[in-house]
């Protein structure tokens, strides 16, 4: 039961965060190039209060991070914020700028998993204090729940992010029927998912990305 405490004590944060932030970006961008949106729904917000999703920012990766605990295993962590609301028809350029907003979530994941990186690297530098190990463990939190989170959304699956990169850089034709899969979209992840084929897909993914950041950073 301790360990079960630490685990989820030590990913509280970087899981708040990851998630919710990877939504505020969405609606910063959409506000950039101008839907408001979000802005009028109070969602341009850093405050996680505003994003949680009580099934996916807390339910899902509470039972994901009790499991692995428990079983003395791992598990791929990922989980959901509330979606910002974006209209798409309001935007300047519509399939030009659906890009940027899409991409955004994403990039919010990017930067974050760096921020960790950093964090991970003062840990490393002062081993001997107080903070160091829990320091370190919670970055490498962090840099995992961004990493899984960036990789996860850049497939090119509508509705996920990578989906909508996909229709913005499709011709008309070939956007419009990619797009109608959305509907689709989360029951196909759901079946990925339960199947082990989603975890056989993002698990060489994100290796790889923690690579790259430890030779960045020097890890």
């Amino acid at each position: 039961m301790q360990e079960l405490i630490t685990t989820l004590t030590i990913w509280a944060l970087p899981v708040l965060f990851a998630i919710t932030l990877h939504e505020a970006a969405h609606g910063y961008a959409a506000r950039h190039f101008g839907d408001d949106t979000a802005a009028r729904l109070g969602r341009i917000s850093l405050n996680p209060l505003r994003h949680i999703d009580p099934v996916g920012t807390l339910l899902v990766p509470g039972l994901i991070l009790a499991a692995s605990s428990l079983a003395a295993g791992s598990a791929m962590l990922f989980g959901w914020a509330k979606p910002v609301p974006v209209n798409f028809g309001r935007l300047r350029r519509p399939k030009a700028d659906m890009l940027w907003v899409a991409a955004a979530g994403p990039m919010a994941n990017l930067c974050m998993a760096a921020g960790w990186a950093v964090l991970f690297r003062m840990a490393l530098a002062d081993p001997d204090s107080t903070y160091a190990i829990p320091m370190a463990r919670m970055a490498d939190a962090g840099m995992q729940i961004n990493a899984v989170l960036m990789v996860l959304n850049l497939l090119p699956l509508p509705p996920l992010d990578g989906g909508r990169i996909a229709v913005s850089l499709l011709p008309p034709a070939l956007a419009y029927k990619f797009a109608r899969l959305e509907p689709y979209g989360f029951p196909i992840l759901l079946v990925l998912l339960f199947t082990g084929i989603l975890g056989d897909i993002l698990g060489p993914l994100v290796a790889y990305f923690r690579f790259a950041l430890a030779i960045v950073f020097g890890l």
